[in-house]
């Protein structure tokens, strides 16, 4: 933590219960349960220079507000997060079991790019809002089997 204070770490990887369109986060509550809350994830986002959000995409996940804001993402748009005096530069990414989203100037998230297989449409019907893109929506990549050989090297659970 006292690395993440000092503006030492350059990339963050959180994720969520609950995410919005400007890449909040919820670990905390909703009206049906108590969950365990951010577990450092609060700090990684308020300090990082950036953050990579990871997350199953689901349709009761992805809301256009979170009910409850545990990880500040880029709050409600646009220069949010120098108003609050955060010092950290917000999430860049958001990869989900369906895409991979960026941000745009004003702060909201925006498709980059549909896994093989996974359509606008699909993704659409697993958010709650208005999902805007990107101007050139790609299909995400498969890792090369370099990449391939590093992960299963370091992931001996598979």
């Amino acid at each position: 933590m006292a690395l993440l204070q000092r503006g030492r770490i350059d990339l963050g990887f959180i994720g969520g219960a609950e995410i919005d369109r400007f890449g909040n986060l919820n670990t905390n509550w909703t009206p049906e349960i108590r969950l365990p809350g951010s577990g450092g994830a609060a700090d990684i986002a308020s300090f990082a220079r950036r953050t990579v959000i990871i997350m199953t995409h689901e349709s009761r996940r992805f809301h256009e507000r979170v009910q409850y804001l545990t990880s500040a993402g880029h709050g409600t748009g646009k220069d949010w997060r120098q108003s609050v005096g955060l010092p950290g530069g917000g999430p860049s990414k958001v990869v989900t079991s369906l895409g991979v989203f960026g941000f745009d100037e004003s702060g909201e998230m925006l498709l980059t790019s549909l896994h093989p297989g996974i359509t606008k449409e699909e993704v659409q019907t697993n958010t709650g809002w208005m999902l805007r893109s990107a101007p050139t929506v790609t299909e995400t990549q498969p890792p090369a089997s370099e990449e391939l050989t590093l992960i299963r090297r370091f992931d001996t659970l598979g």
